[in-house]
């Protein structure tokens, strides 16, 4: 776990959650996300998040190691760093495919200050791979080294602990994040329709109210290469539970204002996070 110390944290930050519909191509892509942050930036944000794969959707490793870039050589990185600088926004980056010297890439979230300097990144854990019951196959271990390390970082407001999209399913991260300083969770993400419909918004919900952090997600959404369609729905949401905003299925970006003294009133109603116990498991019958 690695933070950097959370002095002056607290007050009132406007977040957005920009929602995107990445195609192939990378230039395309960043132009469309750059203009939703602007936008968001316009609408009084301070703190703006984009989804998972932001700089690109493709079906299939080899499409994939053909676009990648080492984290010196990505466009996407000086493009949000510049981003930031031009807005005086924070912008967490969604993720980007990082090309890494074992020749496999991490699916990697950037978090930049408003200065454009990387406050923070952060490369998935868990991997998603699976099989739907429709044949839809995905195998994200083929392609992407899973991360190592969880991440909290500083910022103006309070820690910030970094997760993505497949993450939300494993609480124990989420727990951890705010044991150790987290008040706000960002979970970029590009769920898929079938699970977004089942999960998504109980999950979110449910990581809120676990650990008494805001959590921003913000989503891909619509139909992209070969027929991927994902679910959308990015959400900010408070410390009780509360969805702040729903984007819908629609391509754009919602706002809310995230209290952070919330937080300490969310923990001091239920203070689960200093109840841990340890517990063997007893298997009867087995």
């Amino acid at each position: 776990m690695t933070g950097a110390g959370m002095s002056g944290e607290g007050g009132i930050v406007k977040a957005a959650c920009v929602q995107v519909n990445a195609g192939t191509e990378l230039e395309p892509n960043l132009r469309a996300a750059g203009d939703l942050v602007r936008r968001a930036r316009d609408a009084g944000t301070e703190f703006i998040a984009l989804p998972e794969n932001v700089g690109w959707i493709v079906q299939g490793r080899d499409r994939t190691m053909e676009r990648i870039r080492t984290e010196a050589e990505h466009p996407g990185i000086p493009f949000f760093a510049d981003l930031a600088r031009e807005t005086g926004a924070w912008i967490l980056g969604g993720t980007l495919h990082v090309l890494l010297e074992d020749g496999r890439a991490a699916n990697r979230s950037y978090l930049f200050g408003a200065d454009g300097r990387i406050a923070a990144s952060y490369d998935k854990i868990h991997m998603f791979d699976v099989t739907l019951k429709d044949g839809e196959s995905y195998r994200e271990s083929a392609t992407f080294r899973p991360g190592e390390r969880a991440v909290v970082a500083a910022s103006p407001w309070g820690g910030i602990g970094m997760t993505v999209c497949y993450d939300v399913r494993f609480a124990y991260l989420y727990r951890a994040l705010a044991q150790a300083g987290a008040s706000i969770l960002t979970v970029p993400a590009a769920f898929t329709v079938p699970t977004g419909r089942a999960h998504w918004h109980t999950l979110l919900r449910a990581r809120a109210i676990e650990t008494g952090c805001f959590v921003v997600a913000p989503a891909q959404t619509g139909s992209h290469d070969k027929g991927r369609q994902t679910y959308g729905h990015s959400l900010l949401i408070a410390p009780w539970g509360e969805v702040l905003a729903d984007a819908g299925t629609d391509v754009g970006f919602v706002t809310a204002e995230l209290d952070l003294a919330r937080v300490a009133e969310a923990r001091a109603m239920v203070p689960s996070l200093t109840h841990d116990r340890t517990v063997g498991v007893e298997r009867l019958g087995f």
